[in-house]
């Protein structure tokens, strides 16, 4: 049985949303209204606005920070597509009433800082592999990116919504609303090159999910066709062989890195039949819009988790060169609403970290990059 890190929120320790006055910074997530317009003229509110619905819906926007990006469109396109609309990746009123803007539940919730979340490294990771070797685990580095991780922020969102937070125990703080895990069982991946997009689909081709996503690069692109899940890894050590993939600095021998959020791969490592390839998370939220990969296909965190707990060994992933299926997609589940290292892996031999024989699903998976 695979175990989840620990990057929900402790329910207790979020609060039942009062009627917020406008925050210190400006923003007023308690009364968003869309009157029309473009994203691109929409204020920081309702683009915020926008991005936690359609987290809400299962189509993930990428970091939510209130900003008019390429991810928050090409979420709205598929958005767009799975609900019949124009698919333009435009925000208009049709989009907004379909996506419950006009009466959703509240956007942000008050949420009080636990020790566990003030349980962090404090110091930047070193870049040096050898040096990273050491270490037993590449956990958070503040209290404010393991925050912003966990409610799918941006870490300069959740300070502009908390201008004065000294990110401290015991600190009431505001934090953004997303959506619980999608649940379902998947059957079929679609990685759409060229949206830059995975998307997850039951046994009856319906969407379940559907994510942002870094795909090999020039130098190194990904597969073509389909290939197969083969095993799923919660975070996987991260196997450094210079001799196989790519030399890092002067390290010239193999070496093995601790597993974690920063960690190379991120907490994720979805194994392919195609040596070296894999579906994975990302170290530094923030940039994936920005990332490249050696061929593997890189998620965010959350995205990578969410997919990791609805998939199997056996499931068919298929590389596909232009949109997919995106202009026939049909919304298979919402979400509820609810209150630098890079590289790509290859897992070894999976053992579960209790001992028990995990099937084909893993949480201490040993990986090597092709980074």
């Amino acid at each position: 049985m695979m175990k989840r890190p620990t990057l929900l929120a402790t329910a207790a320790a979020v609060l039942p949303m009062a009627a917020f006055a406008q925050d210190a910074s400006g923003l007023d997530m308690a009364a968003v209204a869309y009157d029309g317009g473009s994203l691109e003229s929409s204020q920081t509110e309702v683009i915020a606005a926008l991005q936690i619905l359609l987290d809400r819906k299962g189509i993930s926007p990428g970091v939510i920070d209130g900003t008019d990006n390429p991810l928050t469109e090409r979420a709205l396109a598929a958005f767009e597509a799975q609900q019949g609309l124009k698919v333009d990746g435009a925000l208009d009123s049709g989009v907004w009433s379909a996506l419950g803007g006009e009466d959703a539940e509240p956007y942000v919730q008050d949420y009080t800082i636990t020790a566990q979340d003030t349980d962090v490294r404090g110091e930047p990771f070193p870049d040096d592999y050898a040096e990273l070797a050491e270490l037993d685990y590449m956990g958070f580095v503040t209290t404010r990116e393991k925050l912003a991780e966990e409610f799918h922020m941006s870490e300069d969102f959740l300070q502009q919504l908390n201008p004065d937070a000294a990110f401290s125990e015991g600190e009431t703080i505001r934090v953004v609303a997303p959506g619980e895990p999608v649940t379902g069982s998947v059957a079929r991946i679609e990685v759409r090159k060229a949206v830059e997009r995975v998307v997850a689909l039951d046994e009856n081709d319906t969407v379940i999910a559907s994510y942002p996503a870094v795909i090999g690069s020039e130098e190194n692109p990904s597969p073509s066709g389909d290939v197969e899940v083969t095993a799923v890894a919660i975070e996987p050590t991260y196997s450094y062989r210079p001799d196989e993939n790519f030399q890092q600095g002067d390290n010239t021998e193999p070496l093995t890195l601790p597993p974690g959020p920063n960690g190379p791969v991120g907490i994720v490592w979805i194994d392919l039949d195609q040596p070296t390839y894999g579906i994975h998370g990302a170290n530094d939220p923030a940039q994936i819009a920005e990332m490249t990969s050696h061929g593997c296909v890189r998620l965010l965190n959350w995205d990578a988790m969410e997919l990791a707990e609805m998939t199997q060994a056996g499931v068919q992933v298929s590389f596909v060169e232009g949109d997919g299926s995106i202009s026939a997609e049909s919304n298979g589940a919402d979400r509820e609403d609810s209150g630098g290292q890079t590289g790509d892996a290859q897992p070894g031999d999976a053992d579960s970290s209790d001992g028990s024989d995990s099937g084909d699903q893993s949480d201490d998976t040993d990986t090597t990059s092709n980074d």
